[in-house]
């Protein structure tokens, strides 16, 4: 995966962003290994898998291995440029180097797009979760979302080794139970133990209609919304600025995510489509509590939904921590309010972080007013958030490959390899989910609102062009 040129110590005329001073080097490896896996393992496998199993099928692992292919391909684009210059700021900081003050703005407002809608999601699903324990049925649904956000705000705010064990003690919880769930599973299928009366197989498979039991087109379209399964995987680049050593812990890192890929997501929808038919899943429960439950596992409802709620708050948790970062690269240049890149002695940037959670106080009264439809209000959303963010990283990507041809930057040893073609790849295939969004019902309604958000985002240009500080991004 990587080409023996130079070795990326300093590029030819390697620039300094000014966003990036104060901080602290807290982040360890352990630390660094764990929030990629974190990144790549969230809700959309332990909850939504369920829904897209009795919609595509076992088709369905097809789906995750190419969207994971993308996601792969996005972040190895983020690690080439983060071990040219590491940077809190990550793509924000990136898209201002090669596309310009306009890029590194669009980058960094619809990243917090992406991350403050999604924190609205993660809070409403922390309060349904909870809600499925007798203990918390009396408390209302607002109350809940609250607590979550000011316990998850608060620990975030006192120092970010603090959020680094937070999500490395978050992530192992997820591994082990699918490691666990994995073992149980190919022991199932190994000694053919009947399952509600099902016996397990290959032949659930090829007896139940094949890997495209309802043709093909299921198949499709459930890649938009498999694709934000693995909506947090760059923010692997935003920790490497608060690491000691980022270019030695970083390529290991992001190099074992494509096979954490392989094994957690495509291994395991492939086991459940050999344990029960397709058609024995539903949206309405995780398909590993539907397997476990009908094995006869006690309790496996709830250890389940306390997997799923530490997913959901380890993603706000990433949320709060990575915004703050991005905010204060955007304040340090003028294009976000100056309380942005205010920083606590903790060296943490609380200014972009309390903004984010201002955001998600909005959801809080959301979830007052509709709690029914707060979730999927929100999500939509963030998902053109993400889809704009993993454009700009690979675009940001691909002119600065462009210019290390013409000698302007040093390339690293740690190299995508047959540039620029992954990137056009994943580019036409991001284009493609935005065409599949037509064809589901809350998809088009975002869709059709892009011009509101357009609108937003040139006004807020206009608003802030007069006060970008040039001097951002120095020469060393």
């Amino acid at each position: 995966m990587t080409q023996p040129t130079s070795t990326g110590t300093e590029a030819l005329s390697q620039p300094a962003d000014a966003g990036d001073e104060g901080y602290g080097k807290s982040l360890t490896p352990r630390h660094i290994t764990m929030i990629a896996i974190g990144g790549a393992i969230g809700t959309g496998l332990f909850l939504g898998a369920g829904g897209r199993l009795a919609s595509a099928g076992p088709s369905l692992a097809i789906a995750y291995a190419a969207c994971g292919l993308v996601a792969f391909i996005v972040v190895r684009c983020l690690g080439e440029l983060i071990l040219y210059r590491p940077s809190s700021g990550a793509f924000v900081s990136y898209a201002r180097e090669f596309l310009g003050e306009k890029g590194a703005y669009t980058a960094g407002w619809m990243y917090f797009l992406n991350w403050s809608t999604t924190g609205i999601a993660d809070i409403t699903a922390i309060a349904l979760y909870a809600h499925y324990w007798s203990f918390f049925a009396p408390v209302p649904q607002w109350v809940l979302a609250l607590g979550a956000l000011v316990i998850v705000l608060t620990l975030n705010l006192l120092s970010v080794r603090l959020f680094g064990e937070m999500e490395f003690w978050f992530a192992l919880v997820k591994v082990a139970t699918l490691v666990v769930f994995m073992a149980i599973a190919i022991v199932l299928i190994v000694t053919r133990h009947p399952i509600d009366g099902t016996t397990p197989g290959p032949q659930l498979i090829t007896e139940h209609g094949g890997m495209f039991p309802a043709g093909m087109l299921p198949m499709v379209l459930v890649i938009q919304g498999v694709v934000f399964a693995y909506a947090s995987i760059e923010l692997v680049g935003v920790a490497a600025g608060e690491t000691a050593d980022p270019r030695r812990v970083m390529p290991r890192a992001i190099n074992t995510i494509i096979w954490r890929i392989g094994i957690f997501y495509v291994g395991s929808v492939v086991l459940l489509a050999m344990l029960l038919p397709w058609s024995a899943y539903s949206a309405d429960e995780s398909p590993f509590v539907t397997v476990l439950s009908r094995v006869g596992v006690p309790g496996a409802g709830d250890v389940m939904n306390l997997v799923v709620l530490t997913a959901a708050m380890s993603s706000l948790n990433s949320g709060l921590y990575s915004t703050g970062r991005i905010l204060r690269s955007l304040a340090a240049a003028g294009t976000a309010p100056r309380f942005a890149a205010a920083m606590n002695r903790h060296k943490v940037p609380y200014g972009g972080i309390l903004m984010t959670a201002g955001v998600c106080v909005l959801g809080v009264g959301l979830n007052y007013v509709v709690p029914a439809q707060a979730f999927e209000i929100v999500l939509n959303l963030a998902s053109v958030g993400i889809i704009a963010t993993w454009a700009i990283i690979l675009i940001s990507h691909t002119i600065f490959v462009r210019r290390s041809r013409t000698g302007e930057v040093e390339r690293p040893a740690f190299r995508v390899p047959r540039s620029p073609v992954p990137q056009f790849i994943a580019l036409a295939f991001l284009a493609l989910v935005l065409i599949l969004m037509f064809f589901d019902h809350v998809g088009r309604i975002t869709l059709l609102a892009m011009p509101v958000l357009l609108v937003a985002l040139v006004g807020g240009w206009f608003l802030v062009r007069d006060r970008i500080d040039t001097s951002t991004l120095d020469a060393r």
